[in-house]
């Protein structure tokens, strides 16, 4: 889950409290050899269900065609594999994604709703309303601003815009807060989910676009080609596949997850630094390649889209599994 620049390994603690719940995004590097050695485990925890939009809330400066890349990616999550890719057998991002049902139908006993996630509204910052320099306090502030029931707001953060911890010890946090809003029918008062990712580009592109980036630290070979031409943008969506991962499967820290409540190890992070079969410390693993572009990536979306996300780990072997 967090990193830092001497470890990139898990040194955040986890705030866990009624209105908040914080996880760091993943590692560069494979966990402890003690956290590999701890089975996945379900926590009896409520895990996200029924019907979910995911809400964008840009803030700073981001151009049209990086937006569509995120939001081409969320769309892709819901989509059938042949419309994401109708020529060939080649997995898909909505082939990843369905490999957190084994997360369900692990506690099917508990009578959770299917997870059904859709694309919903976009809100455009771009006059940086809280400034360039933003706590956690200021993204659950953010966060807020999307719709609260059903959903899970993601705060996507410019290259310009410095954000507590960032870069030193995180590339995203998901969490929970205590809704502002009210349900019309009961009164009370509910917990919404959030995410934030920054953009790394301009920052620390060796911790956060790894491997589109080489790395701080480790071997220095030559970075893979991005598969929409925008480092940053391709580090996010890694980031953000990783957390809402994380999120549904562990959506308030009594989830699914492996090792210590302070240092928890999720869905994605559980996997760090693995993306393809033959993956090992430094090495993303055998991916598919852009004949054209030279590109490397295991999944297509929609709109002709191709993404790298980050291996699952199986919750009923605590084995990684890889799209290729």
């Amino acid at each position: 889950m967090a990193f830092n620049q001497c470890h990139f390994l898990v040194k955040l603690a986890i705030l866990v409290s009624l209105v908040h719940f914080s996880i760091a995004a993943r590692q560069l590097e494979k966990p402890s050899q003690d956290q590999e050695n701890l089975a996945f485990e379900y926590h009896n925890g409520p895990l996200l269900s029924g019907k979910i939009s995911i809400n964008l809330i840009w803030y700073g400066k981001f151009k049209a065609s990086e937006r569509a890349i995120i939001s081409d990616f969320i769309s892709s999550l819901s989509s059938s594999p042949s419309s994401a890719n109708p020529t060939t057998n080649q997995p898909s991002v909505s082939t990843w994604w369905k490999a957190t049902e084994k997360y369900y139908h692990l506690i099917k006993s508990k009578k959770s709703s299917p997870l059904i996630l859709s694309m919903g509204t976009q809100i455009l910052d771009e006059k940086y309303s809280l400034g360039k320099s933003l706590t956690d306090k200021h993204i659950k502030q953010l966060a807020a601003e999307g719709d609260q029931k059903n959903a899970i707001n993601v705060v996507l953060t410019a290259s310009d815009v410095a954000v507590e911890g960032f870069c030193y010890s995180r590339c995203g946090t998901h969490g929970s807060s205590l809704s502002s809003k009210v349900t019309p029918a009961k009164g009370k008062i509910y917990k919404f989910a959030y995410i934030w990712v920054g953009n790394s580009v301009t920052q620390c592109p060796g911790q956060c676009a790894w491997p589109f980036h080489q790395p701080i630290y480790g071997p220095q070979d030559q970075p893979l080609v991005s598969p929409n031409g925008n480092v940053g943008l391709d580090g996010m969506v890694i980031n953000l596949a990783s957390l809402l991962a994380g999120t549904v499967t562990n959506p308030f820290g009594n989830g699914y997850y492996q090792g210590p409540t302070n240092a928890p190890l999720e869905a994605a992070s559980a996997c760090t630094g693995i993306y393809g079969n033959g993956a090992y410390p430094g090495y993303a693993g055998n991916l598919l390649l852009d004949p054209t572009t030279g590109a490397s990536y295991n999944a297509h979306g929609t709109n002709a889209r191709k993404y790298l996300l980050p291996a699952l780990i199986d919750p009923s072997t605590s084995a990684c599994s890889t799209l290729v």
